[in-house]
């Protein structure tokens, strides 16, 4: 285990073979497990630093002082094998599941689930209460707001005409649901309150409250409808 001298622990439970690296802030009842990287740094200074192959405590003292660190909050759950870059911000009550990649200057908001082999490219923003499943990909300028939920293997991107030089922002709104393995085109916004069924291409804006599906996805229903055939399905026997 390496917790950095100028990391601040208020409270919190780091357990051996974890690494916290720069001005970390980590707060009371959070618990980080073995092999998690709490403040990693930046790409940059990764390639200028002099890093030698036999990796010891002097190499991450090194690393260490490169690393500005990241803020966690109250009560959170950060699983093994999960690497989080300096200059990421986690509210409360979140919960990482295992091998969880979240890059430099993610900020997430309380109460969200990120499941297991997720990664985060950077620079995002996520709100409260946001459930996203194991393996979904979420580039760099991603905003998602509250209460959404990402299916698993969902896909946003951030590139019209890769590999361009040009990277554009996607944006969810509040209280979207995404089903499973569906794509997101660089630079569409889903409107609050919309469904994009599983498996989805979504090409263009989704109107809010709407419920889209296919490839390229298209308007099939609304989210009044697609709530009463959840009730129904969820009364069945």
């Amino acid at each position: 285990m390496y917790v950095s001298k100028r990391a601040q622990l208020q409270g919190c439970i780091i357990l051996e073979g974890a690494v916290v690296l720069g001005k970390t802030i980590i707060r009371e009842g959070t618990i980080v497990f073995p092999h998690v990287i709490i403040g990693f740094p930046v790409r940059a200074k990764i390639k200028n630093a002099i890093i030698h192959s036999s990796f010891n405590s002097k190499e991450i003292e090194n690393l260490d002082k490169l690393s500005y660190g990241s803020k966690l909050g109250r009560y959170n759950i950060i699983r093994s094998f999960s690497v989080l870059y300096e200059e990421v911000e986690i509210g409360n009550n979140v919960e990482l599941g295992h091998h969880v990649m979240i890059r430099e200057q993610t900020k997430i908001g309380e109460n969200t689930l990120v499941g297991s082999g997720t990664i985060i490219d950077g620079s995002c923003t996520i709100g409260k209460n946001v459930s996203i499943q194991s393996g979904v990909y979420i580039p760099i300028g991603t905003i998602i707001g509250d209460n959404v939920f990402l299916g698993p293997r969902v896909v946003i991107t951030n590139d019209k005409y890769p590999a361009s030089k040009k990277l554009v922002s996607t944006i969810v709104e509040d209280n979207v649901v995404i089903g499973a393995n569906a794509v997101l085109i660089a630079g569409v916004r889903v409107g609050e309150g919309a469904v994009i069924g599983a498996g989805s291409v979504v090409t263009r804006d989704v109107p809010p409250y709407k419920v889209v599906y296919g490839v390229p996805a298209r308007v099939v229903g609304n989210r009044e409808e697609y709530e009463q055939k959840k009730k129904e399905y969820e009364r069945e026997t």
